[in-house]
């Protein structure tokens, strides 16, 4: 498209001329310009100038002789650039309001602008340039004659002030209006003028009509008149159809040129309006058509070439149009093809379609140009005569330029001068980088839309063209990025061509391992011998030649040749290439699972049995197949396993004897000779042998390395028959399928590798651990290593600790970040190490701990020896875990083919909670202070209250909660350092207890008591931690239990109050039937105000009483009152006193002694009690503690 004028490519622009007081020129040249649509300015300094551009237009032939051409090649270009369709005279206000000389000037300037612009139609616009700020200035009676002389309305006789800012857009505005309403008029008119030719039919020539048609379109684009403009384009390309057939004065060729070239400016102008117009379906479809009607006038047999160029440029144009249309961004589903003669595809709306189309054609012209210059005879004389060949007036017209004097004339070609001009031009220009350029473009869109194989088949066409440049490199990229879809689908053709540039382009470049890959790929197609070529498509079969079974053969032999294994032994393709092989450069070819060569060579491995014992022999299969077409002679093959001691190799018995290729390395590993190894075509070659190895473990064949000649070898991954893929090229091929192995259900079943069982071990690993693990202690584990027929070497024990519920050892909760790293097992030490002992340190011990992983060396252990350590574990949080150590050894020193052996012992371990504390707080016996905050009703997570001053009681309680014994050694309370209030005395209770320690079996509970007497008013209070310090009994002479443990508890915080009554109960300890005794209620007033409070006193059928039994009592400020009762026990045993109880009028509580406190033992007589040393006996403790 960009081969075409711009006023072809762009759409028409109004011109308008300005002539006259040149200094405003630019002025209003630029505010024209920015106007929407835009005005073209011809800019004239004087009216001189005027008769130049506006000369005498030429008149069309009439009825006489035939035109000379179709369309003139400057006629838009004129239009556009050179006649004006309206003139503005620029005059100044002090020429018509001067010196009567001055105004004669004007007069006669317009005079003879009128006569210079009357032959053309025109328009007329007269600007007056104010020369002050005021229009009063100005001789009224001048301007009516001016505007009179000049013949234009009212509204065309314009004011221009350039001096004014504010008056000088408005001016400029009034121009831009003008002039763009008399451009339409004038266009209008010349259209009206030339379609009343066309309705007159006043000629007898089509070529006129056609001629007046294309005018009429173009001044209707002037005035943005589209559908009329498409309407006479059409008209115009409808009786161009028509003039095709014609007898001209032109001759054949060059008048199908010329119909050609005045057709595809046409096609231009119809698609432009349609795709712009967001016709994309009416543009495809009109498209279709024109490329239906011009696909076969290819003309003369001289210059078909001539005619692919132009269905190339055809296709190109359209394909840019697509692109840069607005239009094409519309769904292509939408476009709903209805009432056509046939069915748009969804590539006809894609610009890489007719990309695609528009390389093909010229593709077609390189090759047709090629023939053409083959049979021309190119001689200096025919070069000089087209020297001079220039275009002519006419569109798709060519002349000869010829001088006489000072004067050119155009002397018209014959069709074989043009044909020398076409042939000398062409020959100029390389099409393959501008068909490499056309590709891309289609490629890089087939690309953008997912669309693989199209976009493969145009980078394919673009390798093609690099090939044909020597381009091998860039064609060797692609090729390789293409074939990588062929081989996905299976297109065995398309596979073959490819290949054979892929083939080609690795011989050019003398890249010897890539040129026998492609060629052995090649070799290995399924191509059959009564393969039809014809039905298959091939018109370019590529550099190899179509696919047959002769070309397989000749290509396997050519790389038997390269490789030695032929009577050539290479020479003939060394002759011709770079490619040889030698023993400095040897060629080692790989084989994988997913690789195209696996046609070439497809190895099987299977072992019979899946599972032996060390030391025993079982068989292994080695199953070789092929593809090629030609038997091949094998020399070696090479069995490479994971263990390396069992690698063999496999000679062919003819060439065992002869070779040197053997080394001594290769000679030191186990040999088979084979009788034969010829691999033939599509058949199994199957070898057994006998294997073994000492070594327990996964025995696999890792490598199968196929040596073929000196310095050619083929390194192929070993398969297992179970698990093979088929050949994807062969899978639905006409062949005989046989097993890989003579067995079918070997075949189905065998795999590739076994398992080695592993050697007996002679040696003992005990694990000496029992019974629970508690928290908090360092749980001792006794690891034995006990040889009982094997001597240890080299020994590593491995210990991990495994979670048995699954949930890991390791804690993420910040909460727990008191404790090591998180971890709530650890392996801390292990005692008794070899790495423990400073004299045997040495680098080559191991001594790798972790919280749950340990990795120690094992010191050398004789025959009948016994070597031991400790595991010491420690549990943060009762969790059960698993407990494994491996043991590894050798049974012989420095002996580097034994045998590793392997132990496991496991152990699973619960981690329990050894102790658990309470605690319990009571208040002073037999006295009860009012606590204001406990008349309230309780909140959540309210604390306990206790009264200032006041000696309360605190009972700690550490119950064993497992079966193992363990001895309390202390239990005390210490002060929290974190707590910000800790003013209390805590006191352990006096009275006599056990030395020493104390002993605790299952569920038995271990109890103390302490004094709490709180000295501030502080809240909340801290009461401190419980510390119990404990270990395991030492009575069942366990290792574990020489740690002692630690377990800390938090008390909770405390409110402290200072209770405003309080209530004591004084009485004997005891009581005897029948003797009375005084009971006294002591109630203490600890406010500065007066108390009043109801008593109530209830009877007790055990207990006769004398007293008030209710009233009101007033306790006067920091004073108690006290009341007394007598009372005579009528009753033996544990009695209730009679019940109290107070209700404080101030506070509205009410308050009662608990059921303890006002419990009393009455013996039924006096009671004897002895001292505390008669008989040399202690008293022992009538309560627990």
């Amino acid at each position: 498209m960009e081969e075409y004028p711009e006023e072809l490519r762009t759409p028409p622009v109004a011109l308008v001329s300005l002539v006259g007081c040149p200094e405003h020129h630019q002025a209003i040249s630029g505010y024209l310009h920015s106007q929407q649509p835009p005005i073209n300015v011809l800019a004239l300094p004087d009216f001189s100038k005027v008769p130049v551009v506006l000369s005498k237009k030429v008149k069309d032939s009439g009825s006489g002789d035939p035109p000379s051409g179709i369309l003139k090649r400057d006629w838009l270009l004129k239009h556009r650039t050179k006649v004006p369709a309206l003139m503005a005279a620029l005059f100044s206000s002090l020429d018509i309001s001067g010196d009567p000389t001055q105004w004669l000037q004007v007069c006669s300037d317009l005079e003879n602008l009128k006569a210079a612009i009357r032959p053309r139609n025109v328009k007329l616009v007269l600007v007056v340039v104010l020369q002050s700020t005021s229009a009063d200035d100005i001789n009224e009676d001048r301007m009516i004659a001016l505007k009179k002389r000049a013949e234009v309305d009212s509204k065309y006789l314009l004011m221009y002030t350039p001096n004014d800012v504010s008056e000088l857009k408005l001016s400029l505005n009034r121009l831009g209006n003008a002039f763009s309403e008399l451009a339409s008029v004038h266009y209008r008119e010349e259209g009206r003028r030339i379609r009343t030719k066309v309705e007159k039919r006043g000629y007898n020539f089509p070529e006129l009509h056609m001629r007046y048609c294309f005018k009429v379109a173009i001044y209707a684009e002037f005035r943005r008149d589209w559908n009329e403009a498409l309407k006479f384009y059409e008209e115009a390309y409808r009786i161009l159809r028509e003039i095709v057939g014609t007898s001209t004065r032109l001759p054949p060729i060059q008048r199908l040129v010329e119909i050609k070239s005045v057709a595809e400016q046409l096609q231009f102008k119809i698609s432009t309006l349609l795709l712009h117009g967001g016709k994309v379906m009416e543009a495809v479809q009109w498209f279709c058509q024109y490329n239906v009607a011009y696909k076969r006038l290819v003309g003369a047999p001289q210059v078909p070439y001539l005619h692919w160029e132009w269905m190339s440029r055809q296709f190109l144009v359209f394909a840019e149009l697509l692109e840069t249309s607005s239009a094409t961004m519309q769904s292509i589903s939408s476009l709903v093809v209805g009432g056509t003669d046939r069915t748009l595809t969804e590539w006809e709306f894609r610009p890489a379609y007719y990309y695609q189309l528009a390389a093909n054609y010229l593709k077609k012209k390189q090759s047709s140009l090629e023939i053409s210059l083959s049979m021309t005879d190119n001689s200096s004389e025919a070069d000089s005569s087209i020297d001079s060949v220039v275009p002519s007036i006419y569109v798709g017209q060519f002349a000869r330029s010829l001088g006489q004097g000072d004067e050119l004339f155009m002397h018209p070609l014959t069709d074989e001068q043009y044909v020398q001009y076409t042939l000398a031009e062409r020959k100029r220009f390389q099409d393959s980088y501008e068909i490499i350029a056309l590709l891309k473009k289609a490629y890089e869109s087939y690309s953008s839309l997912k669309a693989q194989r199209m976009s493969s088949t145009c980078g394919l066409k673009i390798a093609k063209e690099y090939f044909s440049l020597d381009d091998y490199a860039n064609t060797k990229q692609l090729c390789d990025g293409i074939i990588t879809l062929y081989r996905q689908e299976g297109w065995v053709a398309l596979i073959w061509e490819v290949l054979g540039y892929l083939k080609e382009c690795s011989r050019k470049l003398g890249a010897v391992k890539s040129f026998i890959e492609y060629s052995l790929e090649m070799a290995a197609l399924p191509v059959h011998p009564d393969t039809n070529i014809t039905f298959l498509g091939f018109v370019e079969s590529g550099p190899t030649g179509p696919p047959s079974l002769q070309q397989r053969e000749h290509i396997q032999k050519e790389v038997m040749e390269l490789i030695g294994k032929d009577s050539g032994d290479g020479l003939s393709v060394e002759k011709s290439t770079d490619l040889r092989l030698s023993e400095k450069n040897p060629l080692n070819l790989e084989i994988d699972f997913v690789s195209p060569l696996r046609t070439v060579l497809l190895a099987s491995v299977a072992f019979h049995e899946q599972m032996i014992k060390p030391g025993v022999s079982t068989l292994i299969t080695l199953s070789l197949l092929s593809q090629l077409p030609l038997s091949i002679e094998i020399d070696q093959i090479d069995l490479q396993f994971n263990q390396s001691h069992c690698n063999f190799s496999i000679t062919n018995k003819e060439k065992y004897a002869s070779t040197t290729m053997f080394s001594s390395v290769e000679q030191s590993q186990r040999m088979e000779i084979a009788s034969s190894l010829i691999l033939t075509t599509n058949r199994w070659l199957r070898l057994t042998y006998e294997i073994k190895s000492e070594q327990s473990g996964k025995l696999e064949c890792v490598l199968i390395i196929v040596k073929l000649g000196p310095h050619f070898s083929i390194i192929c991954r070993a398969e297992s028959p179970a698990s093979m893929a088929d050949l994807p090229l062969w899978k639905f091929e006409d062949r005989a399928e046989t097993f890989p192995t003579k067995d079918p259900a070997l075949a189905l079943t065998g795999q590739k590798g076994t398992q080695i069982e592993e050697p007996e071990p002679l040696v003992d690993l005990a694990l000496g651990a029992t019974g629970p693990a508690l928290v908090g202690e360092s749980f001792m584990v006794p690891v034995t290593v006990m040889a009982k027929g094997h001597d240890v070497y080299s020994g590593e024990l491995k210990i991990n600790l495994v979670d048995v519920r699954g949930g890991g050892l390791f804690s993420p909760r910040e909460t727990e970040a008191s404790f090591l790293d998180g971890h709530h097992v650890e392996l801390l030490s292990i005692a008794g190490a070899e790495w423990e002992d400073k004299s045997q340190g040495s680098d080559s011990n191991i001594n790798r701990i972790q919280q749950s992983f340990g990795l120690i060396s094992v010191p050398t252990v004789k025959n009948g020896e016994t070597w031991s350590c400790e595991l010491e574990i420690k549990w943060h949080r009762p969790k059960p875990i698993m407990l494994f150590v491996s043991l590894g050894y050798f049974s012989q020193e420095s002996d580097p083919t034994s045998q590793k052996i392997n132990i496991h012992k496991s152990l699973q371990i619960e981690g329990k909670i050894a102790v658990m504390i309470n605690h319990r707080i009571m208040l002073p016996f037999r006295q009860d202070p009012l606590l204001l905050s406990m008349v309230k009703p309780p909140e959540a997570d309210q604390l306990v209250s206790l009264p200032l001053g006041e000696s309360n009681v605190l009972i700690v309680s550490a119950r064993n909660c497992t079966e193992v014994p363990i001895r309390v050694e202390s239990l005390s309370i210490e002060t929290d350092s974190s707590s910000p209030s800790t003013s209390c005395c805590i006191k352990p209770g006096s009275g006599p207890g056990s030395p020493g320690f104390t002993l605790l079996v299952a569920e038995e509970e271990f109890k103390k008591i302490f004094t709490v007497k709180a000295e501030v008013d502080s809240t909340p209070l801290s009461l401190g931690i419980v510390c119990l310090r404990w270990r395991r009994d030492p009575g069942s002479h366990d290792p574990s239990t020489r740690t002692i443990v630690t377990t800390k508890h938090k008390l909770p915080d405390v409110n402290v109050e200072v209770p405003p009554l309080i209530v004591s109960l004084v009485c004997p300890p005891y009581a005897v039937l029948g003797d009375p005794f005084t009971y006294f209620v002591k109630i203490q007033n600890q406010t500065p105000l007066l108390q009043e409070l109801k008593v109530s006193l209830s009877d007790s059928q055990s207990f006769l009483m004398s007293g008030t039994h209710s009233g009101t009592v007033f306790v006067l400020p920091k004073s108690e009152h006290i009341m007394s009762y007598k009372v005579i026990p009528l009753s033996s045993g544990t009695q209730q006193l009679p019940k109290y109880s107070f209700t404080s009028t101030r506070y509205s509580a009410g308050f009662q002694p608990s059921v303890a406190a006002s419990t009393i033992f009455v013996f039924p007589s006096e009671p004897r009690f002895k001292g505390v040393n008669d008989r040399g006996k202690n008293l022992e403790s009538v309560a627990t503690i």
